[in-house]
């Protein structure tokens, strides 16, 4: 199967539209009490981001030849976790940022309490659409879906980098200590979400999986390495968030490990690293090679 870059253009805007739609149902109506709290979630979730994991589910998908709806849910959940610590990183007690995604942050907008909240209840949320609706064909394999997304969201995964990171404040770390760090904070929901997706469908071999598995990865820590190369260089305007935070935090990146060309350059081994992993996966993984040029040259 022959993937053209206009071919990737579209398949991106139906999908990234399907996301928002599923989120847009999924999150509580404003009719319901507690309307405010219903109206902060929105508030985080709705109209903002790319939607690169709900994306990276749908990639790993055509792998599997997965049903929309079903992987929809499933990116859905993850992308819920992504805003909950979204959320809860803007606070005060945090980043303490006051923009996300070109609009104030939900602790400025309505106030920290709410944003707490917020967070508590998208995360909750996220948790429930694996558990209420059909998304594999076995129980085992969906209840392996609720593992592997609370773990990446726990102290092993999501929350256990953040906790890192912020232990990491005013320190130098190398390489080898930013890739552990962001491989749980960032790479964590980066591979629950090609995962996720994987297993909405048919049945994958032990290979077939872990060549999936060491993709997400590869690309989990691009990711991160790219956002790191925008923060230094990229405007507020441009990003939606607050440009040079990472540096006014005195906090560790790529770019103060390595520079900015090397961190360039890392990012394309990394790149090359995903395409290795992909490569046994013939046709069905191309849609996961095009996400992977996506993530790792948007913007520079």
């Amino acid at each position: 199967m022959s993937l053209d870059a206009a071919d990737f253009d579209t398949w991106m805007r139906q999908h990234q539209a399907l996301a928002e739609q599923t989120l847009a149902k999924v999150l509580p109506a404003l009719e319901h009490a507690p309307a405010r709290l219903h109206e902060a979630m929105r508030y985080a979730v709705i109209g903002g981001g790319k939607r690169v994991r709900p994306l990276l589910a749908f990639a790993a998908a055509e792998v599997v030849e997965a049903p929309p709806e079903r992987v929809a849910l499933a990116g859905a959940a993850v992308e819920l976790i992504h805003a909950y610590s979204l959320v809860h990183d803007d606070l005060p007690c945090m980043d303490d940022d006051t923009l996300r995604r070109g609009k104030p942050t939900v602790h400025v907008q309505y106030d920290e309490a709410t944003a707490l909240l917020v967070g508590d209840a998208l995360q909750s949320l996220a948790f429930q659409l694996l558990a209420e609706h059909t998304l594999a064909e076995e129980p085992l394999r969906q209840l392996e879906m609720v593992r592997l997304l609370a773990q990446a969201a726990g102290s092993r995964g999501m929350a256990g980098g953040q906790a890192i990171d912020l232990a990491s404040i005013g320190h130098t770390l190398d390489v080898t200590e930013l890739e552990f760090m962001h491989i749980h904070k960032t790479g964590a929901l980066i591979r629950c979400a090609t995962l996720l997706g994987a297993l909405c469908g048919n049945p994958l071999g032990e290979a077939e999986r872990a060549h999936l598995d060491r993709f997400a990865k590869a690309i989990g820590l691009a990711f991160q390495v790219v956002d790191d190369l925008l923060d230094a260089e990229a405007s507020t305007a441009t990003l939606g968030k607050t440009a040079g935070k990472d540096a006014q935090a005195n906090k560790p990146t790529y770019v103060t490990a390595l520079g900015v060309r090397a961190a360039r350059q890392w990012a394309r081994e990394l790149r090359a690293q995903a395409d290795a992993a992909l490569a046994p996966l013939g046709a069905r993984g191309a849609r996961l090679g095009q996400l992977a040029d996506f993530i790792v040259k948007r913007e520079f």
